[in-house]
């Protein structure tokens, strides 16, 4: 693993306990860890439970005891990165989003495909898609429970920025994190909405905002999405939030916000579709629970009902407990792993793949175009 901050401890914990929630074809070991600071590398190999630490992902990638390489890193190392690495022979699972730019996307892409002929896979790493409840309800839409999609909505909301005196951490610094609130929650916003309606967004007409364009320079070096100040101040380079409709290509019609300044919200990431024969309703802060509408039942008692995602048919709970005892954010990289680790058995093509990676690059990439350009209806290349 190349990075072992906030994702890279999140990742550690999917991949310590995969093996004992699930059964497995293969086993995964935990060979090594990489980071820059040597003593805080260590630190991190021993806490996070690595067998070895590199402070050079080129050593890591060419080490023989490392068949898989999981990037946790800033989005502007992505791609060089990955790309190496499936050149090297190693499968990858790469954190969203894919890539900085579309460019950067489209090479690994390429190289993605032409890994896959010899035999390595590329993931992506959404892990929202393993939700157990988003998971039902991706099977409840394809199995016709809402009929023709008319309307996805989906909100993405947290509050870490609202203090102006937070910190000017690499999120903000456009070279590092490549978007602000668009890339690091729209991303997630973007993708659910494509994989629940099971189509690309096709074109968006976007709005977004930087309100805090100074803030004082960090002290040292920064963890997860806290962080000290120090002396002086520096440019924020990246969106503070955004607001953006869309269109599928089926006509189905999307809205989308994504900001960092909702206070209150702490990760409130909302998704309602609207169909001709139901509807479904999720909110990340209750993960357990999926709520739905039946449509075609008589309207005297027809409404929203509330479904416990804890059964041990739902997606995922087979490997966990009884039901009613519910699961946690730490969970769906564990469910990441699982279905990795399974497609690289089958050698199958996981999913998200880095071609879902560079649409959801491609939709966010309109989004800044069409922000720009005062709100302009923007195509998504196909």
């Amino acid at each position: 693993m190349v990075g072992y901050a906030f994702m890279g401890a999140a990742h550690s914990q999917g991949w310590r306990t995969v093996g004992h929630a699930f059964d497995l074809p293969l086993r995964p070991r935990l060979a090594a860890v990489c980071g820059r600071d040597g003593q805080a590398v260590r630190e991190a190999a021993d806490r996070l439970g690595w067998a070895a630490a590199e402070t050079d992902w080129r050593a890591l990638i060419a080490r023989d005891d490392v068949d898989l390489v999981d990037i946790c890193t800033p989005g502007d190392s992505h791609a060089e990165i990955a790309v190496a690495a499936l050149e090297a022979g190693k499968h990858v699972l790469c954190e969203k989003p894919l890539a900085n730019t579309v460019e950067e996307a489209e090479a690994m892409t390429e190289a993605a495909r032409a890994a896959a002929a010899r035999g390595q896979l590329a993931m992506t790493g959404f892990n929202y898609r393993r939700v157990p409840a988003i998971a039902l309800a991706r099977r409840m839409i394809s199995e016709g429970r809402l009929g023709t999609l008319r309307h996805v909505r989906v909100s993405y909301l947290q509050d870490w920025l609202v203090d102006p005196a937070f910190p000017l951490t690499w999120r903000l610094q456009k070279p590092y994190a490549g978007s602000g609130a668009l890339g690091d929650l729209g991303a997630h916003a973007v993708d659910l909405a494509q994989f629940l309606a099971g189509e690309p967004v096709a074109g968006v007409s976007a709005l977004t905002e930087t309100f805090v364009r100074e803030r004082p320079l960090p002290a040292g070096a920064t963890s997860g999405l806290s962080a000290t100040g120090a002396g002086g101040v520096g440019q924020v380079t990246v969106d503070d939030a955004a607001v953006f409709t869309g269109r599928f290509a089926s006509g189905a019609l999307a809205s989308f916000e994504a900001t960092r300044f909702a206070s209150g919200r702490k990760n409130a990431l909302k998704v309602e579709l609207n169909g001709e024969r139901g509807s479904l309703a999720f909110d990340l802060e209750r993960l357990n629970e999926l709520y739905f509408h039946d449509h075609t039942e008589p309207g005297v008692s027809a409404g929203f009902r509330r479904i416990l995602v804890t059964e041990p048919e739902h997606p995922y709970l087979e490997g966990w407990w009884p039901p009613g005892h519910g699961l946690g954010y730490e969970h769906t990289f564990a469910h990441q792993a699982r279905d990795l680790v399974h497609a690289i058995a089958a050698r199958t093509a996981p999913a998200p793949s880095f071609a879902d990676g560079l649409q959801v690059q491609r939709v966010l990439a309109a989004v800044e175009e069409s922000a720009a350009k005062n709100s302009v209806y923007t195509p998504v290349p196909a």
